[in-house]
């Protein structure tokens, strides 16, 4: 016969869950969707045409549940989403590596300070093996001075785009050095890309669940 009485320390679990997103549901703006998040509710497969449900199978897969982020925003535009998903795709195979792919992501979160790029990508960093050192230059915007030297050129090249606008003759020779002409390329299409994530996850107002701890500090 099955014990139908939960061990104490897991009904505690679960009442502390609860309680952890009834605390956040009603700390969300009045736009916020309760389940994605955001200001976009989540789109099911049979919400959407031919064509969009064509998109979904490749963004998301025919027989997966959609999901809050960016991926599960731009399937209201799939035209636009099918190609925003397929070179995010792409960027991740970069002749750079997973560690410069990420760092791409972190400079291009921090620049618009957005806590849901930023909160993933830090765990994702750490996890492929990006020095901490490294990450917390970004994070709290601090000198590169002892940095190695690809990764600090990765973020001078980053911080010379968003906060310059350009990139002087000097750091775009180092760059080549040092990543040649399509680890170049590669570079600047993953900040665009993750540029482009943060603004999309700014205009919905994207929020964490209630299970992942902000990483990104508050202010500038």
């Amino acid at each position: 016969m099955t014990n139908r009485l939960l061990p104490l320390g897991f009904v505690f679990t679960l009442v502390l869950t609860g309680v952890n997103l009834a605390a956040q549901t009603e700390k969300l703006p009045a736009d916020i969707d309760p389940k994605s998040l955001s200001r976009l509710p989540l789109l099911s497969r049979d919400q959407m045409d031919a064509e969009g449900q064509r998109v979904y199978d490749v963004i998301i897969g025919k027989d997966q549940p959609n999901r809050s982020g960016p991926v599960g925003a731009v399937l209201y535009s799939p035209g636009v989403g099918e190609p925003f998903e397929l070179i995010n795709r792409a960027a991740r195979k970069s002749v750079n590596g997973t560690q410069m792919f990420e760092i791409c992501t972190l400079i291009a979160g921090r620049a618009f300070d957005n806590q849901y790029e930023w909160t993933a990508h830090e765990i994702a960093a750490q996890k492929a093996g990006v020095e901490q050192k490294v990450i917390d230059a970004i994070k709290f915007k601090r000198s590169v001075d002892g940095l190695p030297e690809k990764e600090a050129t990765v973020i001078r090249f980053g911080r010379a785009i968003f906060n310059d606008h350009k990139v002087s003759s000097e750091l775009y020779a180092k760059v080549i050095q040092l990543f040649g002409q399509r680890g170049m390329i590669d570079l600047a299409v993953t900040l665009g890309d993750y540029a482009a994530t943060a603004i999309v996850l700014s205009a919905i107002d994207q929020h964490l669940g209630p299970d992942r701890k902000p990483l990104l500090p508050d202010g500038k």
